[in-house]
């Protein structure tokens, strides 16, 4: 992807009924290592996250604790979303929330368009609803319940009974598209990724769609339908339009044209929301449909996915509390292949955190700064002529940074990490091989030393930019103890692998370990 370039990446809009668990932290810091990786290469970025606040679910959590639900949300949001997003810093530029009036109003103008262009009518509508997922349910999502729910029905997500509704709704004309978002799936084969999940979509799709009710008349937390004010807006509606009313949709026309359209990240659990009715809509609605969806896999504890209800719910400061919020970020983001199922455990997560981290890169870092320190009185070496072991690490310090590079704009977060840790691994070795410490006990070899320690260096100043977007709390680290000019995230991303960047001169200063020895996992 070409520098300077619109960049819109969204998170999901989360649902604030429970407490932000690692499989929203996972989304978080997925979609934020996106956004700094395009943002650092000069592409104008925007990230986008933010909760959805309406619905019935919201009503009824709000009564049983006896406030009102903006009351409700707006103490679930403070407590618990905000500070998920410091805790495992997310550098977004925007945070949506579904009662704000600019999306409330936006939306109206959004479902009144589509009333007026013939897209949407009023039905009777009979169907078994989950609270839980705040949908109807089709019949491929719909199990008979077991033990003390045997004899009902019950939602193959949430295990809980599913409610037989009967309601006069409004209707969204959605199986007018089918056709169009076949030939959307065929004309953009990337349009939804990957590739289980686009063959997914278009099974969903063949099989034919049925038109979308799109208000409730049952109750009224949500916000109302523009043209009858008995009903409101089905929540799922009103959610999907945030991507689009955040940046302008409705009354900032500059901005809509600016960011629009969008990258969507999502669990792909609400892919077809995302992959089939929101593009559906837009297209309903004369608008360009995203650029792309990528959903990713479940987070999985103990074979299970991540759920509070179940208890496989793990809060992110019971890791960040032991590990940082880096040790997190690299964690999820290297160790699960992004797009599919992973299973987490504390195990896996302390051994990574001390063979990658702690001893890999942290140790890689810690003793070049040292032997600078030791050796040239923390000046940074000028490098003699290269020999052909140092003209390896210059390619390995290039060929790694077009790789990650590659893999970040393909959504591949974990295949970058990997090409970059080719570096770690390219460094370590070279430190090993060439014994900088043996060379410094001969003043013979002044300048073969130079050259090896600058080349550690230098190859720790591509390291510290092409992982800022990843871990940017011990990359800024690494880069002041470097004495590195400038800031770090104002460095080029794309130009990380030309080598030579760090001036000879520059004066390194002491560096604590980056990650220090964790000897408790839980």
């Amino acid at each position: 992807m070409t520098s300077g370039g619109s960049f819109y990446i969204t998170t999901p809009i989360y649902y604030p009924s429970d407490l932000p668990h690692i499989g929203h932290g996972y989304t978080s810091v997925a979609v934020d290592a996106l956004a700094r990786w395009h943002r650092q290469s000069g592409d104008d970025t925007w990230m986008l996250t933010g909760t959805d606040e309406h619905g019935q679910k919201m009503l009824r959590a709000a009564t049983a604790n006896g406030v009102t639900p903006q009351q409700w949300v707006d103490k679930l949001v403070e407590e618990s979303w905000f500070p998920l997003l410091k805790t495992l810093d997310v550098a977004n530029d925007d945070f949506i929330r579904t009662t704000q009036s600019r999306h409330e109003d936006r939306v109206k103008t959004f479902v009144q368009a589509l009333y007026d262009s013939g897209y949407i009518y009023a039905g009777e509508y009979e169907a078994l609803y989950c609270v839980g997922c705040e949908e109807f349910k089709p019949e491929a999502e719909i199990v008979d319940g077991t033990g003390p729910f045997e004899g009902l029905k019950v939602c193959a997500i949430h295990s809980k009974p599913l409610e037989l509704l009967q309601e006069k709704n409004y209707f969204f004309k959605l199986s007018e598209f089918q056709d169009r978002l076949l030939e959307l799936y065929k004309t953009q084969p990337d349009f939804v990724r990957p590739d289980s999940a686009r063959n997914e979509v278009v099974s969903f799709v063949r099989s034919g769609l049925k038109d979308l009710s799109i208000s409730r008349s049952a109750f009224d937390w949500g916000i109302r339908v523009p043209w009858d004010d008995s009903h409101v807006i089905y929540v799922w509606v009103d959610a999907l339009l945030n991507y689009a009313t955040a940046v302008g949709y409705g009354d900032d026309p500059a901005e809509f044209e600016r960011r629009w359209p969008a990258y969507h990240v999502v669990g792909k659990d609400i892919l077809r929301f995302h992959a089939v009715i929101w593009p559906a809509m837009l297209m309903a609605a004369g608008l360009e449909v995203p650029k792309g969806i990528f959903a990713h896999g479940w987070l999985l504890v103990g074979g299970e996915k991540m759920s509070k209800s179940k208890l496989t719910g793990i809060a992110p400061t019971e890791i960040t509390d032991v590990f940082g919020s880096d040790a997190y970020r690299f964690y999820f983001l290297s160790a699960i292949a992004f797009g599919q199922d992973g299973s987490f455990s504390w195990e896996d997560l302390s051994a990574r955190y001390q063979a990658e981290l702690a001893n890999g890169f942290g140790n890689l870092a810690s003793r070049t700064v040292a032997m600078i320190g030791r050796y040239f009185d923390g000046v940074v070496p000028a490098a003699g002529e290269p020999t052909d072991i140092d003209l390896r690490v210059q390619r390995t310090v290039a060929d790694a940074a077009t790789a990650a590079d590659a893999a970040m704009t393909a959504f591949r977060p974990d295949e970058a990490i990997a090409a970059i840790w080719r570096i770690v691994d390219e460094l370590n070795g070279y430190i090993t091989e060439n014994e900088p410490w043996a060379l410094a006990k001969d003043d013979a070899n002044r300048e073969r030393l130079s050259t090896v320690l600058y080349t550690a260096a230098e190859g720790l100043r591509a390291l510290a930019v092409l992982l800022s977007p990843v871990m940017p709390k011990s990359t800024a680290t690494l880069w002041d103890a470097l004495g590195a000019p400038g800031e770090l995230t104002a460095q080029p991303l794309r130009e990380a692998g030309t080598w030579g960047q760090l001036p000879a001169g520059s004066r390194v200063g002491t560096l604590a370990p980056l990650f220090p020895r964790v000897e408790q996992t839980a």
